[in-house]
């Protein structure tokens, strides 16, 4: 029971993370039909980004946690001049092209930024300073520390926000309309541009949030961290349905889940022929199921048609 329970707060915590990298996927498939597979990295940029300046800011004579929060907002700015850039630079020319064209924009952005990361950060990776202390709470039997107390709350709480603003806002109601037919909504007045940049703004903001979340958790960021992050997170938004925001919070919480039950339990199910490291099985066996039985997701996709 008690490794059950741990693994249910360890899936908890790593699904939080990944529904947050869900959320920019499933932004920009449900307003550009677009897979930007560059999320992945500017989730690894945010996590970098903030390392620096908390590493900056060290011996300064600020309290830690004002140092690291710190480091998270510079990485949040950083990030979403990044995505804006990204879409005003990379995307918007191709928005009319063959669908194959922004696919290999997005490999390419990927490729080159993590190049960029290796050449400024090296290859090596780099120790994240501990936010919060690192002792563990026990919850009967299994622990938690208060750092995926932490992630939890705090992804809970964006998920939330996010939803409000997209449901309750004038921005909201404009990204909507822009997801639903963008030709319809410029002619009521939608700057689609606008718009469109401000969800790869807001999507980047989520990014650097994870990437600090992650690195926090796990105490590490290296230039390639992003790559099977993103691959992952691509997978919760398309098992929750790519395309629907809540549909990424569910997707990203389940394959968190699933992917600590199988890491906790692969062990006794195959006779210790196979070892918690092959985690990264059961995400990408998910994919292929959801793809073959359900291609539009556990909460599907409102599909309708683009002028």
């Amino acid at each position: 029971m008690e490794i059950f329970l741990q693994q249910i707060i360890n899936g908890l915590t790593l699904g939080s993370i990944y529904a947050l990298v869900a959320l920019g996927y499933t932004m920009v498939y449900g307003i550009l039909g677009l897979i930007n597979f560059a999320h992945g990295e500017v989730v690894m940029v945010g996590a970098l980004v903030a390392l620096s300046v908390i590493k900056a800011l060290a011996a300064s004579a600020l309290p830690g946690p004002v140092v690291v929060l710190f480091g998270a907002l510079v990485a949040v700015v950083v990030c979403m001049l990044l995505g804006g850039a990204i879409e005003r630079v990379a995307y918007r020319p191709l928005r009319h092209a063959p669908r194959l064209a922004p696919l290999i924009t997005a490999i390419g952005i990927s490729i080159l930024l993590q190049q960029l990361a290796m050449l400024f950060w090296g290859r090596n990776y780099h120790a994240f300073p501990p936010i919060l202390p690192a002792s563990p709470h026990s919850v009967f039997g299994a622990s938690i520390t208060d750092v995926q107390i932490l992630v939890v709350v705090l992804a809970g709480l964006i998920m939330l926000g996010l939803t409000q603003l997209i449901n309750r806002t004038r921005m909201g109601r404009a990204m909507r309309a822009t997801a639903e037919n963008p030709a319809i909504a410029q002619l009521m007045g939608v700057d689609i541009n606008r718009v469109i940049a401000l969800t790869f703004v807001m999507g980047s903001a989520l990014a650097a949030v994870a990437g600090v979340m992650v690195s926090a958790n796990y105490g590490i960021a290296h230039y390639h961290m992003g790559f099977m992050l993103g691959l992952k997170a691509f997978t919760a938004a398309v098992l929750g349905g790519i395309g629907n925001l809540p549909g990424a919070m569910l997707g990203g919480l389940l394959l968190g889940l699933i992917e600590a039950l199988g890491a906790g339990y692969i062990g006794d199910l195959t006779g210790g022929f196979l070892g918690s490291h092959y985690q990264d099985v059961f995400a990408f066996a998910v994919l292929i199921l959801v793809l073959v039985f359900r291609p539009s997701g556990l909460m599907g996709e409102k599909v309708s048609e683009r002028a």
